[in-house]
């Protein structure tokens, strides 16, 4: 009985947590708008910003995510394959993503099961969270900490973590921590910079 209570109790916590996911689209909506400076000064912005995939991709995805964590069966898949075809931008639904969660354009982008992302996030196109060889179960994509930036074609593989307000440079490849305040460029990726000081180029992150 305590077993099944326990359950019980468990999938509920769950559940609210991924209905507290979906009202972090009117915080998406904001980060879009702040961080997007085609949509400063126009006074329909609202409707501009309806076109936007990245957009229609986090709709999708916080309907999907609650819908996985229910248990639910192909159904949140079937919604990630959906926004796929529309917006060309691949979520799945186990993905957890916080609050202020924008992808620039978006198109590309790739974003695995077991991946994290933190608050306030901003996603380039060709953007990858994907898995590496090394991780075959459990945690097998990235964690990305709050206010992080991930430049066009930048590819985070593994269980790894991104340190908070880093940047990840465009086509960067990621197979190792950052630590928080980083820019990170290159393929390995290298910090460049930490806490906006310029480090030795034998640092290498990737």
């Amino acid at each position: 009985m305590n077993r099944i209570l326990g359950f019980i109790k468990i999938y509920l916590k769950n559940a609210f947590s991924a209905f507290i996911q979906i009202r972090y689209l009117y915080y998406d909506i904001l980060s879009s708008y702040r961080k997007d400076p085609a949509l400063k000064g126009k006074v329909f912005f609202i409707l501009e910003l309806m076109t936007y995939g990245g957009l229609w991709a986090m709709v999708f995805h916080r309907l999907a995510h609650f819908l996985f964590t229910l248990k639910l069966p192909f159904i949140p898949r079937l919604l990630s394959q959906i926004s796929r075809l529309l917006t060309g931008i691949e979520i799945h639904p186990g993905a957890s993503i916080d609050k202020g969660f924008f992808i620039d354009h978006g198109n590309g982008v790739v974003i695995g099961e077991t991946a994290v992302i933190g608050s306030n996030v901003l996603m380039y196109h060709q953007v990858t969270l994907g898995n590496s060889n090394a991780a075959s179960s459990g945690k097998r994509h990235p964690t990305v900490g709050n206010e992080v930036v991930l430049d066009a074609g930048s590819k985070i593989l593994g269980p790894i973590k991104i340190g908070n307000h880093s940047v990840i440079g465009a086509g960067t490849i990621l197979t190792k921590d950052v630590p928080p305040y980083s820019v990170v460029v290159g393929n390995p990726g290298k910090v460049i910079k930490h806490f906006g000081v310029r480090v030795l180029p034998q640092n290498t992150a990737g």
